[in-house]
C-alpha cells in the first residue's frame, strides 16, 4: 500500500506534544501559606515587616508590621513595587481597616550616625514592638533576622513571597511617599513628590545646582560631593596618610658592646 509522505508527515507533527516557551518567567503573588502552616500548630498572632526606603539620597527609611486577620484579608495584596501608586493608595486603606498595623522611621540623622542598615533594623524592630499586639512569630524582608522576643525568619525577597511582609511593604512605601511629598513643601526644587529623594538625574542635577538640604543623607556619596562643592567649610580635610615627616632624635650617651661578650 502506497502512503501519501505528506500525510505521515502531518501526523508526526501532530503527534508531537507542543513546546513550553522559553524565556519566560512566571510570576506569583505572595500567599498566607506559610503564615497558615503556623496557625495550624497553633502559633499565633503571625507579623510580617518590611522597610521603604533604604536607597534614597535623602529623607528617612520607614519601617512597618502587619497582623492580617485571616478571616478579612485584602484581595490584590502584593509586592508594593508591583503595584501602581493608586492600587497602593487603596489597598494601603483596606489594610488598616482590617488588619494590626505599626509603623516606625528611622530619621536621617539616625541613618548619618548608624549606617543604613543599622537604621532599617532598628526601624524593623521598634515596628514589631509597636504593634498592638504582641506577635509569637515574626516575617521579615531580606536576609538579616531581627533581635525580637519571638522567633524572627528572614525571607528574602519575602514581599513577593509571604503575604504578609507584602502588606507591609505597601503601608510602608505609601507612608514614606506621604513624607516625601511633605518635605517637597519645605524644599522646593528638587522634586521630591516625584522621586520621592531617589538618585535619578532630575534629583542629581538639582543637587548638584542647589547643594543638599537637611534632609540628604550626608555619607551618600553625590551628597558628599554636592556638599563638598556648595559648603567646602563643613568638609574636614583627609589627612595624608603617606607624608614622612623629620624626626628628630638625640643620642645623649653611646653604649659600647663588647663583641667577645656571651651572649
Amino acid at each position: 500500500m502506497i502512503r501519501d509522505k505528506s500525510t505521515k508527515k502531518a501526523r508526526g507533527k501532530t503527534a508531537q506534544a507542543p513546546k513550553a516557551a522559553r524565556g519566560v518567567i512566571a510570576v506569583t503573588r505572595p500567599s498566607f501559606r506559610r503564615e497558615r502552616a503556623l496557625i495550624k500548630r497553633g502559633v499565633w498572632p503571625v507579623a510580617g515587616c518590611d522597610e521603604a526606603g533604604r536607597g534614597p539620597l535623602a529623607g528617612p527609611v520607614v519601617a512597618a508590621a502587619v497582623i492580617l486577620d485571616p478571616d478579612r484579608i485584602p484581595r490584590g495584596i502584593d509586592d508594593s513595587k508591583r503595584l501602581t501608586a493608586e492600587e497602593r493608595e487603596r489597598l494601603f486603606d483596606k489594610i488598616c481597616a482590617t488588619a494590626q498595623v505599626s509603623v516606625a522611621v528611622a530619621s536621617r540623622a539616625r541613618i548619618d550616625r548608624d549606617n543604613i542598615l543599622r537604621a532599617s533594623l532598628w526601624a524593623l524592630k521598634r515596628a514589631v514592638v509597636a504593634l498592638p499586639e504582641a506577635p509569637r512569630h515574626v516575617f521579615v524582608d531580606g536576609r538579616d533576622r531581627l533581635d525580637t522576643a519571638c522567633d524572627c525568619e528572614a525571607v528574602i525577597g519575602g514581599d513577593g513571597i509571604v503575604l504578609s511582609i507584602a502588606a507591609a511593604s505597601i503601608i510602608a512605601k505609601v507612608t514614606r511617599d506621604r513624607l516625601m511629598c511633605a518635605l517637597a513643601q519645605d524644599c522646593p526644587g528638587y522634586g521630591f513628590e516625584q522621586h520621592k529623594g531617589y538618585g535619578v538625574p532630575e534629583h542629581l542635577d538639582a543637587l548638584n545646582r542647589l547643594g543638599p538640604t537637611v534632609h540628604h543623607r550626608t555619607f551618600f556619596a553625590p551628597v558628599a560631593a554636592a556638599r563638598a562643592k556648595h559648603m567646602p567649610w563643613t568638609v574636614e580635610p583627609v589627612p595624608d596618610l603617606f607624608v614622612v615627616t623629620e624626626v628628630d632624635v638625640q643620642v645623649e650617651a653611646a653604649v659600647e658592646i663588647d663583641a667577645s661578650a656571651s651572649l
